[in-house]
């Protein structure tokens, strides 16, 4: 009997164009959603008929409870190598496999500095008031030369933002709970003294962390109070490390420049989210891992993964052990923006 893939959240429609599926052409049926399904209900209903899933990054999450609801299910690819939201228990309880793919950081760290150049020069702004007829030159750009970048985090995503911040002249810094002034010396950035340090000293913020126990709202109110009114705040890596009703409140007093952010509490973020109307911020729909090889690589890793799980010998299984220091060495692979 023929196996049925769903594809989800194929939002471009291009899972079945951007890689070869042919290898698993003659054994099994893909299907590509490219609709969000917002609950566990309607996951439970659209997946009951299929043996295989794909998923993208996190935002589907799959408990234990709707893992039970899906006794067909017995392979799940997700993208990357890291995945918070599968329960691994459960999915081996009930003879679920779960495999991962390889993720480029590159992505992110692009995406990154298009957010940071698009805040500090007005971009949004300028260019559509030159489309609109309205003023010429309504914005004085914030230099980058000179002035100083904060990261937090250094690992493989946030080591390329420091690198490129160099590059434009900028003074960069860094911090994470685990950082060393070993691995600071090796990127060529300042080790800030503490957390609250580099948020007082920095002209622009970049977050580039894991979401764990420890980053889950590590800044808050009383952490962006300490920005400079003049200072920008940017965040690809996970919604929930920004205090989200913080940083709105931030943003709509006027007591930071702005902001860049990707990644959001709720994805896709609601029609009515007061993050789409939020004044200094310029947002993008969660872009930091969505480029042509990045999804080259994702959905032509699931067809490998697919067609291992057909011939019995599983590649690339989630769990991964992280590790042991993963916040002092470059040791992310996957693209979210959590370096």
């Amino acid at each position: 009997m023929r196996l049925r893939c769903a594809v989800l959240d194929d939002f471009q429609r291009v899972a079945t164009e951007i890689a070869d599926w042919s290898p698993v052409a003659d054994d099994v049926d893909v299907v590509s959603f490219d609709t969000h399904f917002g609950d566990e209900d309607a996951l439970a209903a659209a997946l009951a008929d299929f043996d295989i899933v794909v998923t993208l990054r996190e935002r589907v999450p799959f408990p234990g409870s709707l893992i039970a609801r899906l006794p067909r299910l017995r392979l799940v690819v997700a993208s990357g190598m890291r995945n918070s939201v599968i329960d691994y228990a459960a999915a081996e309880a009930h003879g679920v496999t779960v495999c991962g793919t390889a993720s480029s950081s590159a992505p992110p760290v692009e995406l990154t500095w298009a957010l940071i150049l698009g805040l500090a020069r007005g971009i949004v702004r300028e260019g559509n008031g030159l489309r609109e007829g309205g003023p010429w030159q309504q914005t004085v750009g914030a230099d980058l030369h000179g002035r100083r970048l904060g990261l937090l985090g250094l690992g493989k995503i946030g080591s390329r933002v420091a690198g490129v911040g160099l590059a434009f002249g900028m003074r960069v810094s860094a911090w994470s709970q685990n950082l060393t002034p070993e691995r600071a010396d090796e990127v060529g950035v300042e080790l800030a003294p503490s957390k609250e340090a580099l948020l007082r000293d920095a002209d622009f913020v970049s977050v580039h962390l894991a979401l764990g126990d420890r980053t889950r709202g590590l800044l808050g109110p009383a952490e962006l109070a300490l920005l400079k009114p003049t200072a920008y705040l940017i965040n690809t890596s996970r919604a929930a490390i920004v205090d989200q009703d913080a940083l709105l409140a931030a943003l709509h007093e006027g007591r930071i420049a702005g902001a860049g952010v990707d990644v959001f509490d709720t994805e896709p973020l609601p029609a009515g989210h007061p993050m789409r109307t939020a004044p200094r911020l310029l947002a993008t729909p969660h872009l930091g891992y969505v480029s042509q090889a990045n999804y080259a690589t994702y959905y032509g890793q699931a067809v490998e993964a697919i067609r291992a799980h057909l011939d019995g010998s599983p590649v690339r299984r989630l769990p991964v052990a992280p590790a042991p220091d993963a916040q002092a060495v470059p040791t992310r692979s996957d693209s979210t923006g959590r370096a």
